[in-house]
């Protein structure tokens, strides 16, 4: 099929718009885990948000890619979601996103690719839904962690390290000043075992 006249077209620049969004989004929310008095959360999000401009560059350069340079417009219809970044609530609703472009999304555009003969294209969009994925698991227990109060305690032994100097200790809680820099707590990395589960 030729791209132009493609679906694959289509979903090549709604995937870029929500991930140029995405990825303004987590910086939004960055800043507000910064305001709130956690560092290793903003940075966490500020790497999501890298995350995101990457996907948005990759699917920018497909579609120049399939235009074979220059496309005036592509017109599109899209919703998009506005909330305040505050982590009480986005750090859940950003989960939940991620998780329907993962599961719904960059799937159902994988399948219009290669069903419309662009394998390179489905597997490129496969490959930022495995991402999404990931994007989702860390969101969901970020979120889960902080709605219980739990991102600095745990009911077992963790190694929580410090973000600023990388001071660590073990225990159970994390410590509310580092004993080595004096940075609060909110440079404590969480514990990869707290956010995989």
């Amino acid at each position: 099929m030729e791209f132009n006249k493609s679906k694959t077209k289509e979903n090549l620049a709604r995937a870029f718009a929500a991930e140029c969004q995405d990825g303004a989004r987590y910086q939004f929310m960055a800043k507000a885990a910064v305001s709130e008095g956690f560092s290793f959360i903003s940075d966490q999000l500020k790497m999501l948000a890298k995350n995101e401009m990457a996907h948005a560059s990759t699917l920018y350069n497909l579609m120049l890619e399939g235009c074979k340079g220059v496309e005036d417009n592509v017109p599109i219809e899209a919703g998009y979601p506005f909330e305040p970044p505050q982590l009480s609530t986005s750090l859940k609703s950003a989960a939940e996103i991620e998780e329907y472009e993962a599961k719904n999304i960059y799937p159902a555009f994988a399948k219009v690719a290669k069903d419309e003969g662009f394998a390179h294209i489905a597997k490129a969009l496969l490959l930022i839904a495995e991402v999404e994925n990931t994007h989702f698991q860390k969101l969901a227990a970020l979120a889960k962690l902080y709605k219980a109060n739990k991102l600095y305690h745990s009911n077992s032994k963790q190694l929580w390290e410090c973000s600023n100097c990388g001071h660590r200790e073990q225990g159970t809680s994390a410590w509310q000043n580092c004993p080595l820099c004096s940075y609060p707590q909110g440079y404590v990395m969480v514990p990869p075992t707290l956010l995989n589960g």
